[in-house]
């Protein structure tokens, strides 16, 4: 028997649970498809500003009752090197800046609080395009479908074809529970730790009772190797216990700027890291996420039930005004002599006016990055 709805969107991750909240507020009868059952272990750092708060509205006091939500109101910074960490720098704020959660909370919080129906356990396995409607899997059908499954989303995939050689960031975690175990790391203050080459970098958050340790790099060349050195400095530094389980999940993702990924088609819009959207400084990808599915819920409510490519085409102008536009051409760290960078790296992170005004303000935490509105224009 088919199930119809005005949407379906496809992952039920802040990306997708955004935008379907939006969509069912107007009054769409929304669906949500996901491979997995809530709650979900997801690997993640797991932090996000307060323009994530304000723009879905949600009540800082409220979501902290019984759930993690960790102020954050300083940094620590330094250089990886072979001995380990150079100098620290410290930047502290007077007020949260951000907030450390765990994404089986968020994700959980924001998909039944979006109030579309769930149809999780199902992954997506067929579309087709059916007299200007979509059927998914043979028994659901919508005419437009939003594709909010990261970075492996299938919808992607059906709209952009077999993947290409994308410049992917890999990334691995863990968030165990400390169960009591000293632990030198405050939970107000990630520390950050940067590769010479400013291909990456690992971090090392208190979450409550529970600590988040990653390592990201924008090649995946011995990431495994990479990760496991820089646990095991941790651990010799006495940063983290030495029992600490380290069993590492890990993803990937497209910057925004180097993503080659389309992210309209006929009665098809992709949000978040479908659509290549992470912060190309930090990574950071739930702001982006969060805010495209909104701006494509806005898109598709000004079309009246007509979602062709043309008509579609100003929600990928938008995502070029908000977030910029995809470029192919190749990062200053690609472009430098190693030994240059290194030494400019050194003396940069060493600096406190420079991490504090360009690394964590502009690149961490985007505070040029005016709050999300309108539309620039209807579509």
């Amino acid at each position: 028997m088919t199930e119809r709805a005005d949407a379906l969107v496809v992952g039920g991750g802040p990306a997708g649970s955004s935008c379907a909240w939006r969509l069912r507020r107007a009054g769409l009868d929304v669906v949500v498809l996901d491979k997995a059952r809530f709650p979900r272990d997801k690997a993640c750092a797991g932090w996000i500003t307060p323009p994530v708060l304000d723009v879905l509205k949600i009540d800082a006091a409220e979501y902290g009752d019984g759930r993690t939500l960790q102020p954050i109101t300083g940094f620590r910074t330094s250089r990886l090197g072979p001995d380990g960490a150079g100098p620290e720098v410290e930047t502290r704020f007077p007020e949260p800046v951000s907030y450390g959660i765990r994404r089986c909370e968020f994700d959980r919080y924001l998909l039944e609080r979006s109030g579309a129906r769930l149809d999780v356990g199902e992954a997506l396995t067929r579309l087709e395009r059916r007299g200007g409607q979509w059927l998914a899997n043979d028994r659901l059908q919508a005419p437009v479908v939003i594709g909010a499954g990261g970075h492996f989303c299938p919808v992607a995939r059906f709209l952009n074809g077999p993947p290409r050689a994308e410049p992917v960031v890999a990334a691995q975690e863990i968030e165990p529970r400390l169960n009591g175990a000293a632990c030198a790391i405050g939970g107000d203050t990630p520390e950050l730790f940067f590769c010479p080459d400013l291909r990456g970098y690992g971090w090392c958050f208190r979450k409550g009772d529970h600590l988040n340790v990653g390592f990201g790099r924008q090649d995946s060349h011995r990431l495994p190797a990479h990760a496991r050195q820089f646990v095991d400095w941790l651990r010799a530094a006495g940063r983290i216990p030495r029992d600490i389980a380290t069993r590492w999940p890990g993803h990937a993702y497209l910057l925004r700027g180097s993503s080659p990924r389309t992210p309209v088609g006929d009665g098809i819009l992709l949000v978040g890291d479908a659509a290549g959207l992470a912060y190309p400084q930090s990574g950071e990808g739930i702001r982006p996420a969060v805010e495209s599915g909104l701006m494509a819920a806005e898109t598709l409510l000004a079309l009246d039930g007509r979602y062709d490519r043309e008509r579609l085409e100003p929600y990928a102008a938008w995502l070029a005004t908000r977030f910029g536009r995809a470029v192919r051409s190749r990062p200053l760290h690609d472009r430098l002599p190693a030994a240059v960078l290194g030494a400019a790296a050194g003396w940069l992170l060493a600096s406190p006016w420079f991490t504090r005004n360009f690394l964590i303000e502009r690149a961490f935490l985007q505070t040029q990055q005016p709050p999300l509105d309108a539309p620039p224009s209807a579509p």
